[in-house]
């Protein structure tokens, strides 16, 4: 049981965390347990942690109904711009605390739960992740929900409901197990079905050209039912949705085409269909090109489309009736977001829409698509790019390749116009890759279909316009655009790093929060002594607590006056969790030869979960636990050094993790990560940063001060080179002992006593042929751990390197980044004003009425 809050607790807690008044308590436990009885139907005899959870969810969901049906109310009547966020992830985590955190309802939640005999960290554990996505680009899209919200922007999520999100991991004898990941098994509390706006989705069939136009006929049809998510914007009575699709077979399923006998088989065949929804491809920066795939792309595209057309006619000053007959204002009212290629398809599906229904004219219909859409591209990784192959979609959208074919005819028309002759550029620029196998680059449909084309780093949109899109970048320089990422402080310090929240708000007051730009503020205090201390003692809290969840789950005893040296990502080559993996045996073999110095004790924290199909990312996870088996069983080492593999990271994870951490690894070659978002979480929780001048590291070292940061080895032009002249990992072998020594103990079976040659396949990557030169900048990333342990020996100084971190990450606010979109390419104003709410919303017949939440 938590021990009561002290009057002077409460004051210190009262800004971040909503005032815990008598009435607001006493309302939500008569609203509990009404939910508790009459929602569940249970009793306090037989009420399970379970139940007393969902009773907490329902109680904490109605403080946001009012708000949700007024907000969209408000949106009817003003008729703004709305924006729709296309994406096939949206990896969002957890939702009562930080509903409860958005609606300033945790101290009175925390307060009534107490009074009740419950506690209320122990409930919001029950919570199963909504795990729809797989890393940066899913949580980038669920951070942007609720800076949109916050911004108080007329904005959708769109996606698709997964009845399996990402597996859950399992570690077993050092290797990645996959399980299901069956979170609504439960149910869940936060969304809410909408069978009245079901939508059919077509595939299959063929093309025919009449003269009354094109018709798609003989498709097979899948229903899309939409559930709602409600999306709280920060105080400001703002809830906007997120509507995600779900697959239903239609009632004739299967029974139309009658085959005698076969009904049993036919209902039973229903299940085809509904694998549309069934389960999340757990590939991150990797294409794979299986028609299962393509179907969801085309499904949630398809299913939003027509939401899209019917807000946009229906949206009219409190007319029902369908008041808008002209498509030609569609970009005025609307913009949409495409959250990487995978919903591409809605270009030549919007297409199929002007065209087919609505009867617009080529030119017409082109110019409405391109002012309407956006394309953000996330990664340079060729691997990753989409390229559909024209037989798959011939088969499943045989209109919509038409279509492309159509596109791709006048866009390299004009290309031609542009640089007669230049056939090599017209190869380069088709949206049709000939070869043994024609296929359709996904990101070539999306430039040209779209009217702002952005990257997700400075550096990346540059390299973008020098490298993989420089042709279309010479052609049309001003559609190319930079949106630095960011993350939102609301659910990465507000909620998972109260303890900060409260440090800082003492200093600058609590506006930061929506105005993260203000933690420059801090800097004044930059070497106020209480200040140090108080970062130094919220740290060491959160590492204690953080140890304690450690002890419990992972049976390993560590040493929380350690350095926490934390890589959490998903495993991949790229990301060069090996070169971590060659620092720890480096350190590991310094410590054996000299046990009686001074080490800086460290206790090196590496997660993430691998594509289930990457054999080599499956064998580093088995490298890492290796290694750790032997580092955290010697005796003469003891707790100076101590190796764990993170099981099952996920958001819920990141947010005990990253608040506990002292030392953020981000160190990708350069070139790779496109952003990165994990690294501004460090910097915000005040965790310094080792890393390689890549991805967003490069504006955190700009904001913070380079000389605040770790920054080590190859730079961008320094890699290029060296694709150029060659690189020799076998050169760096034999010149530099402590890696030749490492990388032996690996080949020879040290980490692996019981099969030598477990590894043999990442030692000849690595010797062989690896496309990110780990051994190129061994060297410098191990001086550069060295200056680490040196600084982490001065707590002063490092705190002080800490504030600087910290009151440097008001760019990497997701609030600013939205801001951006909006007003550059979504031509809409976001705003801080809150809208009127009246609690009492439900007994206004008007709003009964006259209003659908559509």
């Amino acid at each position: 049981m938590p021990k009561p809050l002290t009057d002077q607790d409460k004051r210190k807690q009262i800004s971040v965390r909503g005032l815990a008044g008598v009435e607001n308590v006493s309302d939500l436990k008569t609203n509990f347990n009404r939910h508790l009885h009459f929602t569940l139907v249970k009793d306090r005899n037989v009420a399970t942690k379970r139940d007393y959870y969902f009773a907490l969810a329902n109680t904490v969901r109605d403080h946001l109904v009012g708000r949700w049906i007024r907000t969209q109310q408000h949106y009817y009547e003003k008729d703004p711009k709305r924006v729709y966020y296309l994406s096939l992830e949206f990896y969002m985590g957890r939702t009562l605390q930080n509903t409860m955190v958005n609606l300033a309802l945790e101290n009175a939640c925390d307060e009534a739960t107490y009074q009740l005999g419950l506690d209320m960290e122990e409930l919001q554990d029950i919570e199963e992740d909504a795990g729809l996505g797989n890393g940066g680009l899913g949580r980038l899209a669920a951070c942007f929900l609720d800076s949109m919200a916050s911004l108080g922007l007329a904005a959708y999520g769109y996606g698709i409901r997964y009845e399996f999100g990402i597996f859950n991991q399992k570690i077993v004898n050092g290797w990645q197990v996959e399980e299901a990941d069956d979170w609504l098994r439960y149910g869940n509390p936060w969304e809410k079905a909408r069978p009245e706006y079901m939508r059919p989705v077509h595939f299959y069939g063929r093309v025919e050209h009449t003269p009354e136009g094109v018709k798609w006929v003989d498709t097979q049809v899948v229903l899309a039912l939409p559930y709602d998510t409600p999306v709280p914007g920060y105080r400001n009575n703002v809830v906007n949705t997120m509507r995600l699709w779900s697959a239903k077979a239609p009632c004739d399923f299967n029974l139309k085409d009658f085959n005698v006998g076969g009904y049993i088989q036919a209902v039973l065949d229903r299940n085809l269909a509904e694998n549309i929804s069934r389960v999340l491809y757990p590939n991150d920066n990797f294409f794979e090109g299986k028609e299962l795939r393509l179907k969801q792309e085309y499904f949630v595209v398809a299913a939003t489309l027509q939401d899209i057309v019917r807000r946009f006619k229906s949206s009219k000053f409190g007319s029902t009736e369908v008041v808008r007959v002209d498509l030609s204002t569609l970009p005025d009212k609307v913009a949409i977001q495409l959250n990487d290629t995978h919903p591409a398809m809605a270009i030549p599906e919007l297409m199929r829409i002007l065209l087919d229904t609505e009867h617009q004219t080529w030119e017409k219909a082109w110019d409405i698509c391109t002012r309407t859409c956006a394309y953000t591209n996330h990664t340079v990784l060729p691997e990753a790019l989409e390229r559909w192959p024209t037989d798959l979609l011939q088969n499943l959208l045989p209109r919509h390749l038409e279509i492309i074919y159509e596109i791709n005819r006048r866009h390299l028309e004009r290309i031609a116009k542009l640089y007669p002759g230049d056939h090599d550029r017209l190869r380069r620029m088709s949206l049709v890759e000939e070869g043994d196998q024609k296929k359709i680059n996904m990101a070539h449909l999306c430039i040209v279909g779209s009217h702002a084309v952005n990257g997700v780093a400075r550096i990346h949109s540059d390299i973008l316009k020098a490298t993989l899109f420089k042709d279309f970048y010479e052609v049309e320089p001003h559609k190319f655009q930079n949106k630095t990422n960011g993350i939102t402080p609301r659910r990465w310090l507000v909620m998972c790093n109260p303890g900060l929240a409260e440090v800082i708000a003492e200093r600058i007051g609590e506006d930061y929060i929506r105005d993260l730009d203000q933690l420059k503020k801090l800097l004044t205090f930059v070497d106020d002594d209480s200040l140090i201390h108080d970062i130094a003692k919220v740290k060491q809290e959160n590492k204690l607590k953080f140890s304690a969840y450690l002890e419990e789950h992972y049976k390993v005893k560590i040493n929380p006056n350690s350095m926490f040296d934390v890589q959490v990502k998903r495993i991949h080559e790229y990301k060069r969790q090996l070169l971590n993996c060659l620092h720890i045996i480096t350190l590991y073999n310094r410590i054996k030869k000299e046990p009686n110095k001074n080490w800086t004790p460290r206790t090196i924290m590496i997660g993430g979960k691998a594509a289930p199909g990457y054999h080599t990312a499956k064998l580093i996870i088995r490298l890492i636990t290796a290694i750790g088996e032997i580092v955290n069983h010697d005796t003469v080492v003891g707790d100076r050094l101590k190796v764990i593999f993170l099981e099952n990271y996920k958001v819920t994870l990141a947010e005990k993790i990253i608040p506990a951490s002292d030392l953020s690894e981000q160190i990708s070659t350069a070139g790779t990560e496109a952003s990165g978002t994990g690294n501004m979480k460090f910097m915000l929780n005040g965790a310094l940063t080792i890393g390689t001048m890549d991805g967003a590291n490069v504006e955190m070292a700009e904001e913070a001060g380079e000389e605040n940061l770790f920054i080590f080895g190859m730079r961008v032009d320094d890699v290029d080179a060296m694709d150029k002249s060659g690189y020799d990992a076998m050169d760096y072998y034999n010149r530099i002992p402590e890696l030749k020594q490492a990388m032996d103990q690996i080949a020879g079976g040290f980490f692996s006593p019981d099969q030598h040659d477990l590894f043999k396949d990442i030692v000849n990557m690595l010797l062989h042929h690896d496309r990110f030169k780990v051994f190129a900048d061994y060297e410098a990333y191990i001086k550069c751990q060295e200056k680490v342990n040196a600084l982490y020996k001065n707590p002063k100084e490092w705190t002080k390197m800490v504030i600087h971190n910290i009151a440097g990450c008001g760019k990497f606010s997701s609030d600013r980044t939205i801001s951006q979109y909006a007003r550059e390419i979504w031509g809409m104003e976001p705003s801080l004003e809150r809208i009127p709410h009246s609690p009492s919303q439900w007994a206004n017949s008007k709003s009964a009425f006259t209003f659908s939440m559509g």
